[in-house]
């Protein structure tokens, strides 16, 4: 099928302009198109579900589920299964048609209302050139621009809201605002202006999704607090949990519960060792490997098995394509799912059986700790330390590094900065670009650990809560803080992270590796300049301006 690719929601698109003919995530064009069609077809969806919301009626959760899932699924690296698409694109018809059903009359709305899904994949796949990014070539690309800004913010917020309502949580304002947001994205009327504001208000959702998720994952697992992981490997059979999604750890450990089994978290996962409620389990015994760029390698011919729980899924090599698993909307064609029984519980025997056919590591490594479990709890109860520390002068600044790692060059400039920091300064990291160098030592500053592991990507609320805590303390604002924020950008997690930061009003961010190719020339322009976004350049320079230091 000639579709004409053109993707460009992630840091690594291929020439900083966009991927034409294969992902370098490794999604097929085929992939891309059913991606953008289920895009299509959800902002269909929310074009008829707002127009029921403005007459006060209540769109049924299932329906906002679906949205969200379809938004999770088409983010960086987590779904790659044709048929999966396929079905969700015929779901979608489905709802569309339900809703469409209770509107009394069509005349008016948007192509993406208006248009019905066909009836076989190759047809669909035909049908997504007009789902193209690129499709109208006459389109202003300012309004191009911020359309598909707003739609990976709202991505990134559906990463979150998943999570939450997966332990039963949502915010009802967040669950609207999926419909209004998109079914603004097919809107002709909106200017600019319009689409600026509606662009930080999805930051506003993203801080408001994060605090929701963060209300799930305390009330729980209980606050993070302080606690040191094991990051070399123990004899023995083991499973790997790789993504973020606490829920399916926790079942995991339940069900391998006097098996003989070692649990290891990956990635993003880390930071569950701080959570009273998981770590509590002793078969949970350390950290494996590194980023999630990392798994290929890392995974090579393992003796025994990983669980995919969301993002980030590469291509599975062969040597371990038959002990990797998926679940939730994570999928890869020819690899093993694992869903929700009738009951909503998951069945792991699979995997379980699979670890112990496999046999796991011959023997113990000399063990190496590093420690997590710094959110917003843990960090404040140190406040008063903190405080006397930054007004004695022992403590001078606060550095936020933190974001997605990632494969391309460039990366090395994390490392490099948080090595070059001032040991008078506090490094507070969260999300997978600190495995750039959460394994160095950094010691203590005022009888405090200098690294402190805020936690994943979603915890930028923490961040922003200790910053908010701090400023009040000093009775000042965030950006009168002696505090610089570092960010790395891959996917679309981390756009709704940095569009929450913007919506709080927080500027002088430092962004890399390299700006986002969906920002128009204007766009960015109008970013620079309301909040004095700054793209990374050096260690030494960017650290000097942080630190106000002056230039030979």
């Amino acid at each position: 099928m000639d579709y004409s690719m053109f993707c460009y929601q992630c840091e690594q698109t291929v020439g900083g302009k966009g991927c034409t003919k294969v992902g370098v995530c490794g999604k097929t064009s085929d992939i891309a198109a059913l991606q953008d069609l289920l895009i299509y077809q959800i902002k269909g969806i929310s074009c008829y579900a707002n127009e029921l919301i403005k007459k006060g009626e209540k769109i049924d959760k299932d329906i906002v589920s679906f949205v969200e899932n379809s938004l999770f699924t088409t983010l960086t690296n987590v779904n790659f299964d044709g048929d999966v698409h396929e079905q969700l694109l015929r779901k979608s018809q489905e709802i569309k048609q339900s809703l469409r059903s209770k509107i009394s009359s069509c005349e008016n709305f948007s192509e993406e209302a208006t248009y019905n899904l066909s009836e076989t994949r190759n047809q669909m796949l035909e049908d997504a050139k007009r789902a193209g990014i690129m499709y109208d070539q006459n389109l202003d690309p300012d309004i191009r621009s911020l359309r598909q800004t707003i739609i990976y913010g709202l991505k990134g917020v559906s990463a979150y809201g998943h999570q939450a309502r997966e332990l039963g949580y949502y915010n009802d304002q967040v669950d609207e605002f999926y419909f209004r947001a998109l079914a603004a994205t097919c809107d002709e009327n909106l200017t600019v202006e319009d689409l600026i504001t509606l662009t930080l208000k999805t930051g506003d959702m993203s801080v408001a999704v994060m605090q929701k998720l963060d209300e799930a994952n305390t009330t729980i697992y209980k606050n993070p607090a302080p606690h040191k992981v094991n990051v070399n490997i123990k004899k023995g059979p083991f499973i790997i949990v790789s993504g973020h999604d606490l829920k399916d750890l926790e079942m995991l450990l339940k069900q391998t519960e006097g098996k003989g089994i070692n649990i290891y978290t990956h990635g993003e996962m880390i930071p569950c060792h701080g959570y009273p409620e998981l770590n509590k389990y002793p078969h949970l015994v350390g950290n494996f490997g590194g980023a999630w760029q990392d798994q290929q390698k890392e995974f090579d011919n393992i003796p025994g098995c990983i669980l995919m729980t969301t993002n980030c899924l590469m291509k599975p090599r062969d040597s371990y394509k038959d002990r990797i698993f998926t679940t939730s909307v994570v999928g890869w064609d020819g690899v093993k799912y694992i869903g929700k029984t009738e009951s909503g519980e998951k069945d792991f025997s699979e995997i379980i059986n699979k670890a112990l056919e496999l046999g796991g590591f011959k023997e113990d490594q000399e063990p190496k700790e590093i420690l997590v479990g710094f959110g917003h709890n843990a960090t404040l109860s140190n406040a008063p330390a903190i405080i006397d520390a930054v007004k004695s002068g022992k403590l001078k600044h606060f550095f936020l590094i933190g974001g997605c790692d990632g494969a391309r060059s460039g990366r090395n400039y994390y490392t490099e900065f948080a090595t070059k920091v001032p040991k008078d300064c506090i490094i507070l990291t969260l999300a997978c670009g600190k495995y750039r160098f959460n394994k160095l030592e950094f010691g203590e500053v005022a009888g405090l650990p200098r690294l402190l592991d805020v936690g994943q990507c979603n915890d930028a609320y923490s961040a922003v809560r200790i910053a908010l805590a701090l400023a009040d303390a000093f009775d000042t604002d965030v950006n009168s803080l002696p505090l610089s924020i570092i960010l790395s950008w891959y996917e679309q997690k981390a756009v709704a992270d940095l569009l929450a930061l913007l919506s709080l009003g927080i500027k002088g961010i430092y962004l890399g590796p390299t700006l986002p190719a969906f920002l128009s020339p204007n766009v960015l322009q109008y970013l620079v300049d309301t909040f004095d976004i700054k793209p990374i350049s050096t260690p030494e320079k960017d650290l000097a301006s942080c630190l106000q230091i002056p230039s030979n």
